[in-house]
């Protein structure tokens, strides 16, 4: 079959269509015809080495496609051996395309557990665009953060894969929500998605300025950060509020006015990923129609994954990027 794989680490070049032997399933595991696979920024960190994959190796963690045993055609959860409890994994978690070779290829394998059966209406590229950014944020906005309906909720970074879906999440869930982003470009989009207002993060007083669109002026009851800028979003909290955080590309570390947090009540909340039980709760929610699919950016095929990679670090796309393969 073809894939694409990268022989060493590096940049986007280092990403080349193959021919690779077939995956052979293991018992409990199953193997799926992928239809389309998508990309997300962790899938970059894998390529420069950050993960360790073995070498050479076949990325991605997002897809969908057909079952080749049964004919049904499912999505793929990209956690995987999460355990048994859901307050966090296992020492043997991973993420699909980390160690075991992953989507960007024609055919994969992964264990029984980590299929669903594909949502009705959404499209293949819709489909493989869902579970990594979908699970990821509905473990963050209900499992961790147990945002509500009726509360305020800020997104930092609009126009990521994780920002767009958490948008879409966070008005299924009756909140109203907020953004920051890079361009006004994004936050029109951002808007003609359904966020109430928003401004631009790219000013020093960006923190002052959206806590002044929150409810009464006094701050959000709930701040998603899946870029690493929580050193600065906290201070749109208001008193007793929460803010979830989940990603690093923006920055790997933070300053904290730590007495200004204590007195503050706020809660700070570390998440990654999903369990299989908070993607079943994310498909409940997709199944009732309230969960709008995710937002797609661009496609290309699959031989054209090192140009997908230059696309999704270039950082100026709203919404997903999906290989077809």
């Amino acid at each position: 079959m073809k894939a694409i794989v990268m022989p060493e680490y590096g940049g986007p070049e280092r990403l080349s269509l193959r021919e690779v032997a077939e995956p052979v399933p293991r018992p409990g595991w199953v193997t799926v015809e992928l239809r389309a696979s998508a990309l997300n920024w962790h899938d970059v960190l894998v390529r420069r080495g950050q993960y360790r994959s073995p070498l050479p190796h076949t990325p991605g963690a997002d897809g969908a496609g057909v079952r080749t045993d049964t004919g049904a055609e499912v999505i793929l959860l990209p956690s995987l051996f999460w355990g048994d409890r859901q307050t966090a994994p296992s020492p043997e978690f991973e993420i699909l395309g980390d160690r075991i070779p992953g989507t960007y290829a024609q055919r994969v394998c992964v264990p029984e557990e980590c299929l669903a059966p594909k949502p009705s209406g959404y499209s293949w590229e819709e489909s493989a665009a869902l579970p990594l950014v979908g699970v990821t944020s509905y473990r963050a906005l209900v499992t961790r953060a147990g945002l509500g309906a009726g509360e305020s909720l800020l997104i930092i970074g609009a126009g990521g894969g994780i920002a767009t879906m958490a948008l879409s999440l966070g008005a299924a869930l009756g909140a109203r929500v907020f953004v920051t982003a890079s361009s006004e470009e994004k936050l029109a989009r951002a808007r003609d998605n359904g966020a109430a207002g928003g401004v631009l993060h790219t000013g020093d007083t960006w923190p002052m300025e959206v806590k002044a669109l929150s409810p009464g002026g006094n701050g959000f009851d709930v701040v998603l950060d899946p870029v690493g800028r929580w050193g600065r979003s906290v201070q749109a909290l208001r008193p007793g509020g929460r803010i979830v955080v989940l990603g690093a590309n923006a920055a790997e570390r933070a300053d904290m006015d730590v007495r200004g947090f204590f007195f503050g009540q706020y809660s700070l909340l570390g998440t990654t990923m999903g369990s299989p039980q908070d993607f079943r709760g994310l498909l409940d929610l997709v199944a009732a129609g309230a969960v709008a699919p995710p937002t797609i950016g661009a496609t290309y095929p699959l031989g054209d994954a090192a140009e997908a990679h230059r696309r999704l670090e270039s950082g100026g796309l709203f919404g997903k990027i999906v290989l077809v393969p």
